[in-house]
């Protein structure tokens, strides 16, 4: 009987030591998390500090009118200013002398006489300095003189029309800006970024006074008649194009909420104007059957586009892994900062020579990628980003269909 009481209490202390062996293990692991969170804590609390102080920084600073371009302050150790040394900082340029004989010949001759001591000059040599320069602008005013008359048969009025002139318009609408004015001005305000009352402004001070409302109306004009021949052709060439760059972004008509869609390339870029930000107001102007290379963002409404060849737009992804390095920890930082390396090198290995070169340089990366994708990562925006770079078609693509499309031109 006390053999057994013996052999029942071993027993359960052989139990009770793995009880307690379990627990301390469980103790140590989870010691070994709180360390990890009180980490986590204290960079995030030393990083909601270093924001806070770049928040106030940049308040600050948009305080201050007398600055207002400041790019903050002085380096303690500035380099020097200028070109650098030697011959690995890029080509040098220089402008090329001017194609065909010169408008004018002027010849910069020697004094009679030294500068400095008075003495005889002798004549060595000649050489050749180019001046390029803009005539001063000058307005010209036509006159054009309308015959007016009538047929004797039916009475019907008729005038005369010169090639040169813009309209029929005579009285008080007989002064008009001619066509080149106007398309010089639709260039400023479209081409530049200028506003209606600036290219008014350049347009004064060549010598052509001219009012913003002028300018306006004569684009809106030149877009409801002469301009939609033009756009038909831009919208039968992109559609034929072998790649396009999409995008859109907001856009105000009237002080009410649209979208700038725009679809470009080396060649053409064609915009419209859309209700919406779907699939409708896309295919409005490329069609739902496009068949090129589509560069686009991670916007899930150009996945309806499922028979073109999509290329994500590397300008995006670039400056995200940039803007990821900044933010994440060290530790996690290494993920963005390999996915960028990789795209850089892609990039690099369309200039190869060799047709056998790009394809071994894009097999190595897209290796590279397949890799950094299958990696177990802990950071969330890790994991969406390799998911970005493993299906960029949500799904139904992968790493590979994500590297560049070897020999399309203007891929960013």
């Amino acid at each position: 009987m006390a053999r057994g009481s013996a052999d029942n209490l071993e027993a359960r202390v052989a139990e009770l030591e793995g009880v307690v062996a379990r627990l301390e293990k469980t103790v140590e692991t989870l010691r070994a998390g709180i360390a990890r969170k009180d980490g986590a804590l204290i960079w995030q609390k030393d990083r909601i500090a270093e924001v806070e102080k770049a928040l106030e920084d940049a308040g600050r600073r948009q305080k201050r009118p007398s600055a207002p371009f400041s790019k903050g302050d002085p380096k303690a150790g500035p380099g020097r200013p200028g070109r650098k040394a030697g011959e690995a900082h890029g080509r040098h340029g220089n402008r090329a002398v001017p194609a065909g004989p010169p408008d004018r010949d002027l010849v910069a001759a020697l004094p009679e006489s030294c500068p400095d001591c008075g003495g005889e000059v002798r004549h060595d040599r000649d050489e050749e300095q180019w001046q390029v320069e803009v005539p001063d602008p000058k307005v010209v005013t036509t006159r054009f003189t309308v015959a007016i008359g009538h047929c004797v048969g039916c009475a019907r009025r008729l005038q005369g029309r010169h090639p040169g002139q813009v309209s029929d318009a005579l009285g008080a609408a007989g002064v008009q800006i001619g066509p080149n004015a106007k398309a010089f001005g639709a260039w400023l305000h479209y081409g530049l970024g200028l506003s209606f009352g600036r290219v008014g402004h350049v347009l004064g001070h060549l010598g052509l006074p001219v009012s913003r409302a002028a300018i306006c109306r004569s684009a809106a004009r030149a877009a409801c008649t002469d301009l939609v021949a033009v756009h038909h052709d831009l919208v039968v060439r992109a559609n034929r194009a072998p790649m396009l760059v999409m995008d859109e972004s907001g856009w105000r008509v009237g002080g009410e909420g649209n979208w700038l869609w725009v679809a470009a390339n080396a060649e053409i870029t064609l915009c419209w104007i859309g209700a919406g930000r779907g699939f409708d107001q896309a295919s409005e102007v490329i069609d739902a059957d496009y068949t090129g290379v589509l560069v686009r963002d991670g916007y899930v409404v150009y996945n309806h586009y499922t028979k073109a060849t999509h290329q994500s737009c590397t300008a995006h992804v670039l400056r995200r892994c940039h803007q990821m390095e900044a933010d994440l920890p060290a530790a996690d930082a290494k993920v963005p900062a390999a996915a960028k390396a990789i795209i850089k090198d892609a990039l690099a290995a369309r200039e190869l020579a060799t047709p056998a070169e790009r394809a071994a340089a894009a097999a190595e990366c897209r290796a590279r990628l397949d890799s950094l994708c299958a990696r177990p990562v802990a950071h969330d925006a890790n994991r969406r980003l390799l998911k970005h770079l493993v299906g960029p078609l949500r799904g139904r693509g992968d790493s590979r269909r994500y590297l560049l499309v070897v020999g399309v031109g203007g891929v960013p």
